[in-house]
């Protein structure tokens, strides 16, 4: 199911938001102009590997660009394919407006950037011998999602998905749902080789979220906030 839209208003422009966006998509267009064989290279020197990421390997000398601590902050610019692109983005602008909008401009970039790091580590512990680099902007969103069920669950997302076409849902149904997928798929793939998808980055990234968001959030800000069609009451 992908999100296309909410029904939550916001009162800032989304300029990180967008900025974040248009970052990853940069520089994926400058990945893929690279080639194959380029193109592999530059996951391997910007990817996180865990291995080397925890200190039990290195790369080749010509393959070595930036520490290999560094490389968690820069594998959440790459991606694997466009429609690994385009569905991360699109999650990032549908949630990630709002949530910038309670917190700010840079609080939000410290909120992303930070839940983007706690959920690459989390994804390398589970394998910390791992050769195959991490890319990807989602566990960064992860963290987004968390905040947002905190603070919007009866919000509604206008979702596409199979069978039943285009359809209003509240966010607490789709977020939950969605977190509830990554772990069992999460602990499904425990003990798999090679790649594929890095549900303990998502997983990660949601909690850091959940956690964080208490401590970046304006205070006058409610969790929980009612939808639209609520009251509140005193």
């Amino acid at each position: 199911m992908l999100p296309l839209s909410d029904d939550n208003p916001t009162e800032r422009t989304p300029v990180v938001t967008v900025a974040f966006i248009v970052a990853c998509s940069l520089v994926f267009l400058y990945q893929s102009s690279l080639g194959s064989t380029s193109g592999e290279a530059f996951v391997y020197q910007y990817g996180a590997i865990p291995s080397l990421v925890f200190g039990q390997a290195v790369l080749p000398p010509e393959l070595t660009r930036i520490p290999a601590y560094a490389t968690v902050l820069t594998s959440m610019f790459l991606h694997g394919s466009w429609m690994h692109l385009i569905g991360n983005m699109l999650y990032l602008w549908v949630f990630g407006n709002n949530i910038e909008d309670i917190m700010g401009h840079v609080r939000f970039i410290v909120f992303y950037v930070g839940c983007g790091i706690l959920a690459a580590l989390s994804h390398a512990l589970t394998d910390p011998t791992s050769t195959v680099p991490m890319v990807g902007a989602s566990g960064a969103i992860s963290g987004v999602l968390g905040a947002y069920l905190l603070l919007f669950p009866h919000a509604r997302v206008l979702l596409i998905a199979p069978v039943v076409g285009a359809t209003y849902v509240p966010a607490g149904i789709v977020l939950g749902l969605w977190f509830v997928m990554q772990l069992l798929n999460g602990g499904a793939s425990l003990g798999s080789q090679g790649g594929g998808v890095a549900f303990f980055a998502h997983i990660g990234g949601f909690i850091a979220g959940m956690v964080l968001i208490g401590f970046f959030k304006r205070p006058e800000v409610r969790f929980f906030k009612p939808g639209r069609t609520e009251s509140f009451r005193y």
